[in-house]
């Protein structure tokens, strides 16, 4: 089954095509990164108009690519949510009007599982269920419990800002452009990691929920200290960009390895565009191998949002009977327990 997958949620167009027998035969991801740099954040309107002006011309470039017209296309998968109204509102209309001319199904897809069968994309990727997920993003940092797809169990969450909505401020903080996440991290390689230990939150607590608002108070009063002692040169920001990414991401292994002690299980997939994190990345893969378990990795490309992940997700359905019908319906808050299960389905 060829599924053409169209993701608009946020500030990314990615489109692609995944063929169920194949594999992925193209994909296309255009940022907007440069457009929205100079306000700081994501502008929704400006988010939406782009990926009016982009999503076409990205559909010809990766059929022509991949040598397919029209008449080859099976279906047609396109994010329905979580993501801004407006963005989403591109990506399902033209997904669905294009369903509707080629004469094939169509299918909202829910944007965070996309994330999590990202690393699926992989041609060797052998993930058995169940397994615990950690879904870290701009938006959303949670721990979840995975028997099958469709078959989700919410382990904890960010009460305040998500993972990556602290690496921004954080950014910010100490005097960086939007989008922080990178930025920290390559200003983090020349700090010098004893030179402070920030908090990790919440680790001390039972559960597995997250907050960074108390880290993100931390760090301005280490900022403003160093300000004010006149003191906030280049190696001194390093260092504190160092110990906050030390802080965060040990707080996010902390929180994984009590899921799978909890849930019984040793198989980890991290997904998500933090997860494209390097510190983060080498520090779950000791952990894992300490204990015995798997880490399972989207390829560094797939960790921020693209069309290569939907189209994925999208063909697993579709391929099972499930589809859409012609209401064109997007949800900008879509809690990921509410999707049905694949489990029976034909």
């Amino acid at each position: 089954m060829l599924v053409l997958g169209i993701e608009t949620s946020c500030d990314e167009t990615g489109v692609a095509l995944y063929d169920t027998e194949r594999g992925l035969l193209a994909d296309r991801l255009y940022s907007q990164v440069a457009l929205h740099v100079e306000y700081g954040g994501v502008v929704p309107e400006l988010a939406s108009r782009d990926h009016i002006r982009k999503t076409i011309p990205l559909i010809d470039e990766i059929m022509t690519e991949a040598g397919v017209g029209a008449a080859d296309v099976d279906g047609v998968a396109y994010t329905a949510g979580p993501g801004l109204v407006g963005a989403l509102m591109v990506g399902a209309t033209l997904g669905r009007a294009l369903a509707y001319a080629w004469q094939v199904p169509a299918l909202g897809v829910h944007h965070m599982e996309g994330h999590l069968l990202a690393p699926m994309l992989a041609e060797d990727a052998q993930l058995d269920y169940p397994f615990v997920a950690l879904l870290v993003s701009g938006g959303h940092t949670q721990l979840i419990r995975v028997d099958g797809i469709g078959e989700y169990k919410m382990l904890g969450e960010s009460l305040d800002d998500a993972a990556g909505e602290a690496f921004d401020k954080a950014a910010k903080m100490l005097g960086m452009d939007y989008p922080g996440g990178p930025l920290i991290a390559k200003l983090a390689e020349g700090g010098d990691p004893d030179r402070y230990r920030f908090p990790r939150p919440m680790v001390n607590k039972p559960g597995l929920d997250f907050s960074f608002s108390g880290l993100k108070t931390y760090t301005l009063n280490t900022v403003a200290a160093a300000r004010e002692a006149e003191n906030l040169d280049d190696q001194h920001r390093a260092d504190i960009a160092c110990a906050f990414e030390l802080a965060v991401v040990d707080t996010l292994k902390i929180k994984c390895l009590r899921a799978l002690k909890q849930e019984g299980v040793k198989s980890l997939v991290i997904a998500g565009g933090v997860s494209a994190n390097v510190r983060l990345r080498a520090l779950l893969e000791v952990a894992m191998e300490e204990i015995g378990g798997e880490l399972f990795l989207p390829a560094p490309k797939y960790c921020t949002d693209n069309g290569a992940m939907i189209a994925y997700a999208g063909s697993q359905r579709l391929a099972c009977g499930q589809s859409d019908d012609l209401a064109v319906t997007v949800r900008p808050r879509w809690p990921m327990e509410e999707l049905p299960s694949l489990r029976g389905s034909v």
